[in-house]
């Protein structure tokens, strides 16, 4: 990576960077890498480390959202199956596949909920059953298609289930087992990301510890943090990409802005030898009894346990509280009945914001997780515009860059000169 003190120097000749990029979480640093492919000159800082926030409080999987079939979002599902699969053969260092474990305690429930909730007749889901899960799990099957990057689903009865996973609840009716992936390390990827840029381009230039603190005409000032020091820049183009700060950040450069409706998405990690066991290196993705879905999953020797998903205004106030961590003991017991639990079992807690859209929904799961670009025009004495980037998936983040990259590139009058779709990381 390109020293510190090289970046600083390039800051202090006034540089008129095409675009600049505020925020280094994963959505900002894979349109970094994008932008650099295609030769623009592009500038990326963030406030703290690279691939901190929201980017490093994921729950460490790379899935296709099965969930979010149930919403409706299939455009979603499709692409995040697709992204998955090209995380797993361009990433194969960082991203393996990762078998998963959904058990099922009805049969026919939840057939009603989906065209419930399109009517807004229904607002929390009903428990999922059987019949939901396997028309899911087959349309899991078919977004992957031929491809077989993953193996396809199974499902098992009661007598095949508890004959494999024998700690499971002995009240589960059946078991799906299918294939998403996990990477155990999201900030190596990240990493290897930023350095695939500055290799590709000697124009890519990037900055942890310093921060938008304002704008004055056509120049946005950036504060570091180590020494103090305050430079302007000149970009042509903004690109906020904050995560749940987003807004906070607008506010800096003058222009108020309310697109982010965030949640709180904490986790635990427990070192749990007789849990980590019964998981047998799957994850367990399970509906837990107030209609959230959860999971437990194997990180290394250690297991993960998530998430909550509750709003919040401030992302700097977000804290795993006692609260949720009763609420994880609670449904590790659902899955796994009698696994005896202890604050002492917990090594790390952690809790992150999603950028979600601000809209209303009575149920935080209905928030749509999908991606889009919020522009704010040039106005007044500002000529560049800004391009926020709002929501986004983990798994997303490649084919959200391109998207984002398209619209600078547009904007800038440049051609594509490289895809990033079979490009290896790192």
């Amino acid at each position: 990576m390109r020293p510190r003190q090289a970046t600083l120097d390039y800051l202090r000749r006034e540089p008129r960077p095409a675009v600049l990029i505020l925020g280094a979480g994963v959505n900002g640093i894979g349109t970094f890498r994008d932008l650099a492919l295609q030769g623009v000159e592009v500038l990326m800082v963030d406030r703290g480390d690279f691939c901190s926030g929201a980017s490093a409080a994921s729950s460490h999987m790379v899935h296709g959202g099965i969930r979010y079939l149930e919403n409706g979002e299939f455009r979603l599902v499709r692409e995040a199956v697709r992204e998955r699969n090209r995380l797993l053969q361009n990433a194969p260092h960082a991203v393996h596949p990762q078998p998963t474990v959904f058990p099922v305690f009805k049969i026919f429930s939840g057939l009603l909920n989906a065209p419930l909730k399109f009517l807004g007749l229904r607002h929390r889901p009903a428990e999922r059953g059987a019949l939901v899960i396997k028309i899911g799990m087959r349309l899991y099957d078919a977004y992957t298609g031929r491809s077989a990057v993953v193996p396809r689903h199974q499902f098992l009865n009661r007598r095949q289930a508890l004959a494999r996973f024998p700690r499971l609840n002995p009240k589960v009716r059946y078991a799906g087992i299918y294939y998403d992936a996990a990477m155990p390390s999201p900030e190596r990827i990240c990493i290897d990301l930023i350095q695939d840029a500055q290799i590709s381009s000697p124009r890519a230039w990037a900055l942890n510890y310093t921060a938008a603190v304002g704008a004055e005409g056509d120049r946005v000032l950036l504060r570091e943090a180590l020494s103090g020091e305050t430079f302007a820049v000149r970009p042509r183009v903004v690109i906020n990409a904050a995560g749940p700060w987003i807004d906070f950040v607008n506010r800096a450069l003058g222009r108020p802005t309310h697109f982010i409706g965030g949640t709180k998405g904490s986790h635990l990690v427990l070192d749990h030898p007789e849990l980590r066991a019964a998981l047998q290196d799957h994850e367990f993705f399970f509906e837990n009894r107030d209609g959230r879905i959860v999971l437990i999953l194997p990180l290394l020797d250690k297991v993960l346990v998530g998430t909550s998903d509750i709003r919040i205004d401030d992302p700097d106030q977000a804290r795993c509280t006692e609260e949720e961590i009763d609420y994880f003991f609670g449904m590790v017991d659902r899955v796994f009945p009698g696994m005896e639990l202890e604050r002492s079992h917990i090594v790390y807690k952690f809790s992150g914001v999603r950028p979600l859209p601000a809209v209303k929904v009575g149920f935080t799961g209905q928030i749509p997780r999908d991606h889009k670009v919020e522009v704010v025009e040039p106005e007044g004495p500002r000529p560049y515009p800004i391009l926020n980037l709002i929501g986004g998936k983990w798994t997303t983040f490649r084919a959200f860059s391109e998207q984002v990259t398209d619209q600078v590139l547009e904007r800038l009058g440049l051609p594509r000169r490289a895809s990033t779709r079979e490009l290896p990381i790192g």
